[in-house]
C-alpha cells in the first residue's frame, strides 16, 4: 500500500489541530514539517518588513476605509471619501525610492495594499473601474512597485482586502457603507463577490511576476469567505506564496496588529488572545520547534496607518528598535507600515526613523536575520535570540559590571560585543553565567552580547 502524504490542505488542517501529542507520530508529519519549513525559509530569515497603506485617501490625512464605514460627526462624508481619486494624482511617486529605503532600513521584503476595504485598485484591474489607472495619475503603482522589487530582489507580498464597499455584490450599495459594511453573505449576489475576489487575485497572481505573499485583512465572520477554495487557487498558480491566517482558516503565519505577544507563540493557541507586551507580563518557557506557530506583528510609526499630516506621535527609533528586538526574541517578524503622502513620497519623520533602525541593524543584524527565539524568556532586562550555535544577548538595562543569565544550559566558549567585536570576559558555572560588561553601553537603545556556544 502506497504511503499517503497529506498535502498543504491537509497540513492546514493538521497543524489547526497540532496540540494534540499523536499527531506528530504521524508517518508523514515529519515530511510535512520539512517542506513547509523550506517553503517559509526566506520569510523566518527575513525578519523586517516594510508594510504600505496607501491610496487616494492620502488626499484627506484620513484612515483607510474606516471613514466610511464608521463615519464620525464632523469628519469626511462617504460621497467626499469616493470622490477622492478624481484628484488622485502622485506625480513624485518613485518606486525605486520605496525599494531603496526598505534596503537602508534593513527591512528584507515589503507588503502592499492593492485594495483595502472601500474597494479601490491600486492596479490596474480589468474587473472595475474603480482604481489608479482611471485616476489622473493613469499608471498602474502596482506594477510599477512589483517591476523595482524584483529588479532589486526584494520580495514583495500584496495585501488585498477580501471586504468591498464599492462593490454592489459584496454589499447593498443603495445604502450607505456604515450600515452594512461586513458584507451580506446571504444576498443571491454572494457568489458573483466571491468570483470577482477570486478573478482580481488571479490577475495578482499572474500579471506581477513572484508574489512572495498574499496578506488578507478579513475584519469579522472570515468564514464567509470560502477560505480554503481561495487558498487552494493561490497555492495552483504561485506554490511558493505564503498566506496569512485573516480569511477564514489557518494560514502559514498569524498576524498580530499593534501588540507584541508575551509569549512565544505556539500552534492551537491564538495569538490574539496573548496580552500586548505593554501591559501584559512576560512568560517564560521555551516550547519545542514543531509547537511554534509562526507569526509577524504588524504595527505603525504613528497611530494611523494611512499617511495623516495631523498625527505627529511618532515612535521613536528606540522604540521601533526594541520593538523589532520584542519580536525576534519571540520567533516573530516585524512589519513596520509607511502611510505615503498623497504626492507619492514618504513622509521625512518616517525615513528618518526608518534609517536609525537600519544602522542598528548595520552593526547588529546577526542577532536579528536568520534568528529565532532565544532559550531565555521572561526576563525584563534583556531578550535573547538564537542562530545556530550563537546566542545573542539583546540588553535593554546596561548593569555594568556584569550580567548575570540564570539557568543558562549551554555551555559558553567565547564572548563578545556584536557591534564592536570586543571580546568580553565571563565566569560560567551549572547555575548560570555571568559577563562582564565596561562601564559604558555601546549603543544607546539596545546593545548586544554574542554568544557563542558548543
Amino acid at each position: 500500500m502506497a504511503t499517503y502524504l497529506p498535502n498543504r490542505r491537509d497540513f492546514f488542517r493538521l497543524a489547526a489541530a497540532s496540540s494534540c501529542a499523536p499527531l506528530f507520530s504521524h508517518p508523514a508529519w515529519a515530511a510535512i514539517m520539512e517542506s513547509e519549513a523550506e517553503r517559509t525559509r526566506w520569510y523566518r530569515d527575513a525578519k523586517f518588513g516594510m508594510f504600505i497603506h496607501w491610496g487616494p485617501y492620502s488626499l484627506a490625512s484620513v484612515e483607510a476605509s474606516w471613514p466610511i464605514m464608521k463615519p464620525t460627526p464632523g469628519g469626511i462624508t462617504q460621497a467626499e471619501y469616493e470622490a477622492l481619486p478624481q484628484r488622485f494624482d502622485p506625480a513624485l511617486f518613485d518606486p525605486e525610492a520605496f525599494v531603496d529605503l526598505a534596503r537602508a532600513a534593513g527591512q528584507k521584503y515589503m507588503v502592499f495594499t492593492t485594495k483595502h476595504h472601500d474597494g479601490f485598485c491600486m492596479f490596474d484591474s480589468q474587473y472595475t473601474s474603480y482604481k489608479i489607472t482611471n485616476t489622473p495619475y493613469k499608471k498602474d503603482i502596482v506594477k510599477m512597485l512589483s517591476d523595482a522589487c524584483h529588479g532589486d530582489d526584494m520580495p514583495l507580498g500584496f495585501y488585498y482586502s477580501p471586504p468591498d464597499m464599492h462593490n454592489p455584490n459584496f454589499r447593498d450599495t443603495s445604502k450607505p457603507a456604515s450600515a452594512n459594511w461586513e458584507g451580506q453573505p446571504e444576498r443571491p449576489q454572494w457568489p458573483l463577490y466571491l468570483q470577482y475576489m477570486q478573478l482580481q487575485l488571479t490577475e495578482l497572481l499572474t500579471r506581477y511576476g513572484p508574489v512572495a505573499l498574499i496578506w488578507f485583512d478579513g475584519l469579522n465572520d472570515q468564514a464567509k469567505y470560502d477560505g480554503q477554495r481561495v487558498v487552494d487557487m493561490i497555492h495552483r498558480l504561485q506554490p511558493e506564496t505564503l498566506v496569512n491566517d485573516r480569511i477564514g482558516v489557518p494560514g502559514d503565519f498569524e498576524t498580530p496588529e499593534q501588540f507584541i505577544p508575551t509569549r512565544i507563540p505556539t500552534r492551537g493557541i491564538k495569538i490574539s488572545g496573548i496580552d500586548a507586551s505593554a501591559s501584559g507580563r512576560l512568560q517564560n518557557g521555551v516550547p519545542a520547534p514543531q509547537n511554534f506557530q509562526l507569526w509577524e506583528t504588524c504595527m505603525t510609526i504613528n497611530n494611523t496607518w494611512a499617511y495623516n499630516k495631523h498625527d505627529r506621535d511618532f515612535k521613536s527609533s528606540g522604540k521601533l528598535i526594541r520593538s523589532l528586538v520584542e519580536v525576534a526574541s519571540r520567533g516573530g517578524n516585524f512589519l513596520l507600515n509607511v502611510g505615503p503622502e498623497p504626492t507619492g513620497q514618504i513622509q521625512p519623520e518616517f525615513q528618518e526613523r526608518l534609517r536609525a533602525v537600519g544602522n542598528w541593524l548595520t552593526f547588529n543584524g546577526d542577532a536579528i536575520y536568520g534568528t529565532t527565539y532565544g532559550p531565555v524568556q521572561g526576563v525584563a532586562g534583556y531578550r535573547t535570540t538564537a542562530k545556530n550555535k550563537s546566542i545573542y544577548l539583546h540588553m535593554f538595562d546596561w548593569n555594568a559590571p556584569a550580567i548575570t543569565v540564570p539557568d543558562f544550559g549551554a555551555k559558553v566558549i567565547s564572548a563578545r560585543l556584536l557591534a564592536k567585536g570586543m571580546p568580553l570576559t565571563f565566569r560560567q558555572t551549572e547555575r548560570e553565567l555571568e559577563v562582564n560588561l565596561p562601564a559604558q553601553a555601546p549603543d544607546p537603545n539596545v546593545s548586544v552580547i554574542a554568544l557563542e556556544t558548543y
